[in-house]
């Protein structure tokens, strides 16, 4: 909770708590990884074997402070502060994971396109039901821990005036640079979401939200089986390969009907499918299910059966027709979480794919329009989970490698010419 509020009182009382060192960071750059996405081997995973992502997040929308092309200065500060940050703090979740991403806007100070290796349009609305607002910064940083007192004296070394961290001196910061034009918090894992749906907006004053469960909903993601490997979201050719892209929606939680008005089995048959409530294929929050979320091919093809004969369609049914490329690997890497900012249950939603067409094919596949025709399917009703979810935000950023990753030109170059 104290990185949602965030502020020097928050760290001070992280601080007060800590009882471990956190283990330091490096100053040998090889040893880290050459992409700022590549965050899976230094993940825990559970029991089965599905990556687990740090426990706590924060997001920063970032507007450089001066228009027109970044300076080497400028990239210097950059490269600076996020340098100070990975010898301070070890690239795992005990210590820090963070990637550094740029809009379409912020390309848009050069006087030369992106080439056309990489696919960042400006962010759109995905569907006829949704009006987003766009998040059009020129950055967005997203860092990582399992220790809130790591992400909060990340946050003041970055951003506030602390001369040190983890005993590591600042030289430069990223406000030298930039300003934060919003900053969003969350978190995930079992536990978490229980202790915080107490008088939240969106969440039923019953508390419903299983102790066990890592998401409002009730149920786990993440399912190793149905995650795109790192590999496979990257840009695979020009002055960017190597890197990713990833698109960040956040969604709005209106979570009273469906404790209230559905039962375990029918959030199970919106969620996954049908057939999944029929065979009690999820019989908590979804443990059993192991490494896949448990979609065959077979529930795929049956799909419009289900939903004449059901009256349903699953959300993660509908996805899965739009996340698996010809060749069988899948399109997407999501690593979503849960958010109490403005005291309101949302999610924020980071995917990464190669390329943003990929994200907005899944998306249109998740809508379900192609099944409306059916009398008991509705554009939001009785399709998978979208009576529940409502999307406020979206916006397309450009991860670039490591060595790229400082304020870079259109062509890949960070370097005076």
């Amino acid at each position: 909770m104290a990185v949602a509020i965030g502020g020097a009182t928050a760290l001070s009382a992280c601080l007060s708590e800590a009882n471990e060192p956190v283990p330091r960071g490096t100053t040998d750059r090889e040893s880290l990884p050459s992409g700022q996405h590549q965050w899976n081997r230094f993940l825990s995973t559970d029991s089965s074997g599905n990556h687990t992502l740090p426990r706590h997040h924060l997001l920063f929308y970032l507007t450089l402070t001066k228009s027109g092309i970044p300076t080497q200065s400028d990239r210097s500060d950059v490269e600076s502060a996020l340098r100070t940050i990975e010898t301070a703090y070890a690239w795992r979740p005990e210590g820090l994971l963070f990637s550094l991403g740029f809009s379409p806007h912020y390309f848009d100070r050069y006087p030369t396109d992106l080439p056309t290796s990489v696919d960042l349009p400006s962010p759109r609305a995905l569907s006829d039901f949704e009006s987003p607002t766009f998040d059009t910064q020129d950055m967005l940083l997203h860092m990582a821990s399992d220790r809130p007192d790591v992400l909060l004296t990340a946050e003041e070394a970055l951003f506030g005036d602390r001369d040190t961290v983890n005993t590591i001196s600042i030289e430069s910061r990223l406000s030298e640079v930039c300003q934060v034009d919003d900053r969003r918090s969350g978190f995930v894992g079992p536990g978490m979401p229980a202790k915080r749906q107490d008088g939240l907006k969106g969440i039923p004053d019953s508390n419903p939200v299983p102790e066990s469960s890592p998401l409002f909903m009730g149920f786990k993601a993440g399912f190793r089986n149905n995650q795109a490997a790192e590999s496979d979201v990257e840009i695979q050719a020009g002055p960017f390969a190597g890197g990713t892209t990833k698109h960040v929606s956040r969604l709005r939680m209106r979570l009273d009907d469906w404790y209230q008005e559905l039962d375990h089995t029918s959030r199970v048959a919106k969620m996954f499918s049908p057939t999944h409530a029929q065979q009690e294929m999820v019989p908590e929050v979804g443990n059993s299910l192991g490494t896949s979320n448990g979609i065959t091919d077979g529930m795929i093809e049956t799909i419009r059966d289900d939903a004449k004969s059901e009256a349903i369609v699953g959300h993660a049914q509908k996805a899965a027709r739009g996340n698996r490329r010809q060749d069988g690997s899948i399109r997407l890497l999501r690593r979503h979480f849960e958010s109490t900012d403005d005291n309101e249950a949302s999610l924020h939603f980071p995917s990464l794919q190669a390329a943003i067409s990929e994200f907005e094919m899944v998306r249109k596949a998740m809508n379900g329009g192609d099944i409306t025709d059916i009398p008991t399917i509705r554009q939001r009703v009785r399709n998978g989970i979208l009576e529940y979810a409502f999307v406020t935000n979206r916006g397309n950023f450009l991860i670039p490698s490591r060595g790229v990753r400082a304020l870079p030109r259109p062509d890949g170059s960070v370097q005076m010419r």
